[in-house]
């Protein structure tokens, strides 16, 4: 017997999200809910709508899953690689917490794997007095990107801006050599610096290294993250807070 993928059944119309589900759900060993299932679907049919989909080249949803496993499951792109996170370290409504000491994930997405002027990073997190980071392993360089509550990206030069973020989304997305746009508590700024050459080094969330070298980590708590190139910011935060309200509406 051969099975087909029929548009519109369960309430699912994307094939990239009935791919997704499906990955997730063999990952938990179990069905997610409908409710859960279908927000994911809104969520990429609404991107594909906003036109900033194809600009997603890696992402996970880090909540909805029943399992840390589920979580890791890639929307787009590669797979993260875990770093000493465990099961108790996620939540399926409010995400996945981070311990400021040894835990993080490569997002294996390269730094230098996007166009210098065409790119961005953003993340989706539960505001707390921690820092949210998604960074490339080199950020204390003058070239490498990283979102750190929030510090600018390969668009930096030797001088760090730092933004006090409490909103729940937070992320920066270029198309100028000159210019970057940067969004944070739901509104969306222009930073006049330059861009850079990017160095080839691997994104990681939850780890971001200083201008003088040092490692530091997060205990934040993360929902999602997205890298890729150019996109509407408050495209994609409508659409993030839309999706993480969703999920937690559809979890008894």
């Amino acid at each position: 017997m051969t099975l087909r993928w029929v548009p519109g059944w369960n309430g699912l119309t994307e094939p990239e999200a009935v791919s997704y589900v499906a990955a997730v759900e063999a990952a938990d060993g179990q069905e997610l809910e409908h409710g859960v299932a279908k927000a994911i679907n809104d969520f990429v049919l609404g991107c594909k709508n906003d036109g900033i989909w194809d600009a997603i080249k890696a992402s996970c949803i880090l909540a909805g899953a029943r399992t840390l496993d589920g979580a890791l499951v890639p929307l787009v792109g590669a797979a993260p690689t875990n770093y000493n996170f465990v099961s108790g370290d996620y939540d399926r409504e409010t995400g996945l917490v981070g311990d400021g000491t040894t835990k993080y994930l490569n997002c294996n997405r390269n730094n230098n794997a996007d166009p210098q002027d065409n790119q961005h990073i953003a993340l989706s997190w539960t505001p707390s007095a921690e820092s949210p980071v998604i960074s490339s392993d080199d950020s204390g360089a003058t070239n490498g990107m990283s979102l750190v509550t929030l510090s600018n990206s390969r668009s930096r030069t030797a001088t760090n801006t730092l933004y006090t973020a409490t909103g729940s989304f937070v992320g920066m997305s270029r198309s100028s050599a000159s210019t970057f746009n940067i969004r944070y508590d739901g509104t969306t700024n222009a930073s006049n610096i330059a861009s850079a050459t990017p160095t080839s080094s691997p994104i990681l969330a939850y780890r971001f290294k200083t201008f003088g070298g040092s490692i530091v980590y997060s205990s934040a708590r993360l929902t999602f993250y997205s890298i890729g190139e150019f996109l509407d910011l408050a495209a994609l935060d409508t659409r993030v807070s839309n999706l993480i309200t969703a999920i937690g509406a559809a979890i008894p």
